[in-house]
């Protein structure tokens, strides 16, 4: 159903089992699995799908190696089991990471790490080869049944630097593991969601939405028209990760006194455009220790590098963004692990930041804030529907997470649970292909569009690239702007992604944005292909520009000049080819 026919239907049948309110991963994930049940379930998410932390993590799909120093072994082996689980259901956007760990120390750490483990001290400290082997056994241990990857290995400093020449010559030894990494998270949160959509009419999300309390109950407020529907929810579930409270706030009557229950970190990434710095990795990521003991990463993405973070309290999650301090800390860490590489200022092709929900906690180390993830549900007193609050989280474990909210849900609903989704495929996961050539060679066949676009599209839409081959087939197609996207995929996604601006498609449907791709043409030609698929006036569509281009400056480090210059290389390049 399309965003007219689902405010048609609420006016006709306000009535819902369950309305899930915020469109995040872990909201996303208990749609899916509420709607694979059968449940009659509404989702409203006030801004875009996966527009807020969900699109802000390091792109990593990971244990938490670091972890297991606060003692949450269950966490670890939650997230390793999920990690293989997605690396089966999604191996179109997840794959494995070859991470490795430069060790400057060898005994370094492992007593502080003890006390730590304890509960005697919460100073973060340097872990020195002791501390890290200790912790990568584990992980091979929790992980020995699956075994889908290498167990860890030790290299001594001579073969380190032999590998790695670029690193920090301090480095003692390094030890080399597998995680794995997510290419692009907001399209496989569009994928969970499309899932749950799937699953029949019973099953409604909206974005641009907004649940609020009015005099009678609750009325779903459209950001788009601006219009009121009124709902009526028997059940709500708070998925708004860093806005729980504010959520809240708004979701019960004022009698009402809340306990605080999120303390979100702020974190911080970059994205470089540095050919020597892509060059020192070797294809991994190097997860390392700055010198104050807090754990950054770098590693290869999408043709550029992505280095971060930090961890920073917030308590406004609306306005986060690298600030001059972070970026100049996150550079600083690299000048440490990578001293003799020199990054300039027009290297750094885009930057995020988002808000990890944390559980409330007044601890002065915020590395030793708990990352589980756990449920709640807070009665109204006024004869409201109860709120189920998800708390904490990793993006990670997103399906597990959303499966014990839906199982918590279900119990209220006196609701059985019919579907497992531990080894269903997500998206364009099904059906996956061992022979990936020929599979292009059969959407060539049916459809003629050429195998080096089918490819294309393949890597970024796993098997759902065969429905996108056919629609592009259907008609004229024209390429955009050098970046491999062209009108007829753009006018596809427009189509069936719930896309309602300009900076849905650049910075969430698509990677030119986050890849540093972008560019003022680029950006004109998929406006040009949104104001028509919308019918936009030509006030609406510069309306959509200003909106955009404040937005990509504002949160993103990316101003016009940038986007311009970019311009002039999109047309040296497509000399060149």
């Amino acid at each position: 159903m399309n965003r007219e026919e689902i405010f048609d239907g609420l006016r006709r049948s306000p009535k819902v089992d369950v309305c899930v309110v915020g469109g995040g991963i872990n909201g996303i994930s208990v749609f899916r699995e509420l709607a694979l049940q059968g449940v009659n379930v509404l989702l409203v998410e006030k801004h875009d799908y996966c527009s807020g932390a969900s699109a802000a993590l390091s792109r990593m799909v990971h244990g938490g190696l670091r972890y297991l120093e606060n003692g949450e072994f269950s966490l670890v082996r939650e997230s390793l089991a999920e990690r293989d689980r997605l690396l089966k259901n999604a191996p179109h956007l997840v794959a494995p990471l070859p991470t490795t760990v430069p060790v400057f120390d060898i005994f370094s750490g492992l007593a502080n790490g003890i006390v730590r483990f304890l509960g005697l001290s919460r100073r973060p400290s340097r872990r020195g080869a002791v501390a890290v082997k200790a912790g990568l056994s584990i992980y091979d241990f929790l992980t020995r049944k699956r075994a889908l990857m290498p167990r860890h290995r030790f290299r001594g400093r001579q073969a380190t630097l032999a590998k790695w020449p670029a690193l920090n010559p301090a480095v003692k030894s390094s030890a080399t593991y597998h995680d794995a990494w997510v290419k692009h998270p907001e399209r496989l949160g569009m994928e969970v969601l499309r899932d749950g959509l799937a699953a029949g009419d019973h099953a409604c999300a909206l974005n641009y939405a907004e649940l609020r309390r009015s005099a009678d109950g609750f009325v779903v407020h459209d950001h788009v028209t601006g219009a009121a529907t009124p709902v009526e929810p028997a059940f709500i579930i708070n998925a708004t990760g860093g806005w729980i409270d504010i959520a809240n706030a708004g979701l019960f009557s004022q009698e009402k006194r809340l306990v605080p229950l999120m303390g979100g970190t702020k974190g911080s990434h970059l994205i470089i455009d540095n050919a020597d710095l892509a060059g020192a990795l070797d294809d991994h990521m190097i997860y390392y220790e700055n010198e104050d003991g807090r754990i950054c990463i770098l590693f290869p993405y999408l043709g550029k590098v992505l280095v971060g973070s930090t961890d920073i309290r917030v308590d406004d999650p609306e306005s986060v963004r690298c600030e001059p301090d972070e970026r100049d800390y996150i550079l600083q860490s690299l000048a440490f692990v990578l001293p003799g590489i020199r990054i300039r200022p027009e290297d750094i092709v885009f930057q995020f930041s988002g808000v990890r929900p944390l559980p409330a906690s007044k601890d002065d180390f915020t590395g030793r804030i708990p990352r589980d993830h756990y449920c709640t549900i807070i009665e109204p007193s006024d004869g409201a529907p109860p709120v189920l609050c998800m708390i904490g989280g990793k993006w990670t474990t997103f399906r597990s997470f959303g499966e014990l909210a839906a199982d918590m849900t279900l119990e209220r609903l006196h609701r059985a649970r019919d579907v497992t989704t531990t080894a269903r495929p997500i998206g364009g996961g099904r059906a996956f292909p061992e022979d990936i050539g020929q599979w292009i060679s059969r959407i060539y066949a049916e459809t003629s569009v050429a195998p080096k676009r089918i490819a294309e599209l393949f890597e970024r839409y796993g098997t759902d690239a065969e429905a996108i081959a056919r629609f592009i087939a259907a008609g004229p197609d024209t390429a955009m702007a050098n970046a491999g996207y062209s009108s007829r995929e753009i006018a596809f996604l427009i189509r069936n992604e719930a896309v309602e601006h300009l900076d849905d498609l650049l910075l969430r449907r698509t990677t030119l944005a986050i890849s540093g791709q972008l560019s003022l043409d680029m950006t004109e030609a998929v406006l040009d292909v949104l104001a028509r698929e919308r019918g936009w006036s030509p006030a609406r569509r510069k309306a959509e520009l200003d909106r955009f281009l404040t937005l990509l400056v504002e949160r993103h480090g990316v101003g016009l000049g940038t986007l311009t210059a970019r311009n002039e290389q999109g047309v040296r390049y497509a000399q060149q080819s």
